[in-house]
């Protein structure tokens, strides 16, 4: 079969709503490369949206997936429990952040841990109002909508939204939006729309996502950690594309030294089994009643089986050290092709191996050359390389390379990038 002829059929058989970026259909996968159906290879940076941090097919996911499916593959860990979620769980609230005592709970999607934040912030404290961030992504159903700060394509069409959800800018140097300016605007939400007192919580991603890989500021963290603190509001950090060591640490929110009363995990939590948690403190996490959370999916054993794994490989073969190697070479890199090109690139900047190059036009950072990243994610292929964009004006290029590629990989798949954009460049 062709990857022409698999397109076709799934134009048919799939809503036009669940496209693709590449029209390339994948065979197999191992570590940082894919072979598609016509034996093309392919180095991947992207890794699935950052979710196979720890590679594709690693043999000790494999096999500790292969014993679990053995055993049994679902009961509903609400109907009949199993040892593996409790496991994971005992794991997941001991390397969470900050001395409280946690709790946790599984469920199958980003998204789905995202609306279970709020369901426990509000139930916790009795309020309504949800705080988030432009360019923030929180997901697609329709509260993780409402909270997502970013129109198209997430929310078009797809409206009304649900209601007491507030945004504000983030800042960031690209917008030239300052925490001052940030700050401000709380204190203009405070006194326009909502009260404190009737806010449940604010969520923000340490490095913003599909935002751009943009990085919350310090004092903006610790601000919101003492505005929470003052007014008996819940502050959720959303680590599910920065979490599992992409940033260099574990999660990213230990870089800050704060504490957050609940955090989302998924994406590299379970090595592409589709998992996902909320860990928090425990008096937070004890809100809702029981029956109160959870989903039929919801800690999947096949799924805990692999994060187990995962959280084992991360150990044995260091992977939060391997992390920030990777982004050191990517940095660097990147920022000689930014040499180079002068006019077209305004920044490389990374934290760990989560990685972004911002491109503009005419040496003008407040001018996103959204032409020229959309060409070269079109072409990408044509090199033999897997590429994702982002960004609040879709101007940026993400590199989320698994944390177990090589270095002879990682610049192999530099110097296709080299020769893509001067091939995108000189077109």
């Amino acid at each position: 079969m062709k990857n022409k002829e698999l397109q076709e059929r799934k134009n048919k058989a799939f809503a036009r709503g669940q496209g693709n970026a590449y029209p390339i259909f994948v065979k197999r996968a191992k570590n940082a490369e894919l072979w598609d159906v016509e034996e093309n290879r392919y180095i991947d940076f992207g890794t699935g949206i950052a979710v196979c941090n720890t590679g594709h097919s690693h043999p000790k996911i494999i096999d500790a997936v292969k014993k679990q499916i053995e055993n049994f593959s679902h009961t509903c860990v609400m109907v009949n429990p199993y040892e593996v979620a409790v496991e994971l769980a005992e794991k997941l609230t001991k390397i969470a952040p900050g001395p409280s005592e946690k709790k946790a709970i599984f469920v199958s999607t980003g998204a789905e841990a995202v609306e279970n934040c709020v369901k426990i912030a509000r139930a916790y404290t009795g309020r309504r109002g949800v705080v988030a961030f432009n360019g923030g992504f929180h997901g697609r159903t329709n509260l993780t909508m409402a909270l997502t700060g970013k129109t198209a394509p997430y929310k078009k069409a797809f409206g009304p939204f649900a209601g007491d959800i507030y945004h504000i800018p983030f800042p960031c140097v690209q917008t030239d939006t300052t925490v001052k300016d940030t700050l401000k605007a709380i204190k203009n939400l405070f006194k326009s729309d909502i009260i404190p007192e009737d806010i449940a919580a604010f969520i923000i991603e340490p490095v913003q996502g599909e935002g751009g890989f943009y990085a919350a500021p310090l004092e903006l963290l610790q601000a919101i950690r003492a505005l929470c603190d003052e007014h008996g509001i819940v502050m959720i950090v959303d680590e599910i594309q920065s979490g599992f060591g992409r940033t260099g640490k574990m999660f990213n929110i230990e870089y800050s030294g704060i504490e957050p009363d609940l955090m989302t995990m998924a994406k590299g939590i379970a090595g592409g089994y589709p998992l996902s948690a909320v860990v928090g403190k425990a008096d937070i996490m004890d809100a809702p009643i029981p029956g109160g959370l959870g989903g039929t999916y919801g800690g999947s054993p096949v799924a805990c089986a692999a994060a187990l794994a995962v959280l084992e490989i991360m150990e044995e073969e260091d992977l939060l050290t391997r992390s920030n190697q990777l982004g050191a070479l990517f940095n660097t890199r990147l920022n000689a092709l930014k040499t180079q090109y002068p006019e077209l690139i305004s920044d490389v900047r990374n934290q760990g191996a989560m990685i972004a190059l911002e491109l503009m036009m005419e040496g003008d950072y407040t001018k996103p050359n959204v032409e020229l990243t959309q060409k070269i994610i079109a072409n990408a292929t044509q090199f033999g390389l897997i590429l994702l964009s982002c960004g609040f004006n879709g101007n940026v290029i993400r590199f989320l390379p698994a944390l177990t590629m090589s270095d002879a990989i990682a610049n192999e798949g530099l110097d296709k990038f080299s020769e893509l954009f001067a091939h995108v460049v000189q077109k």
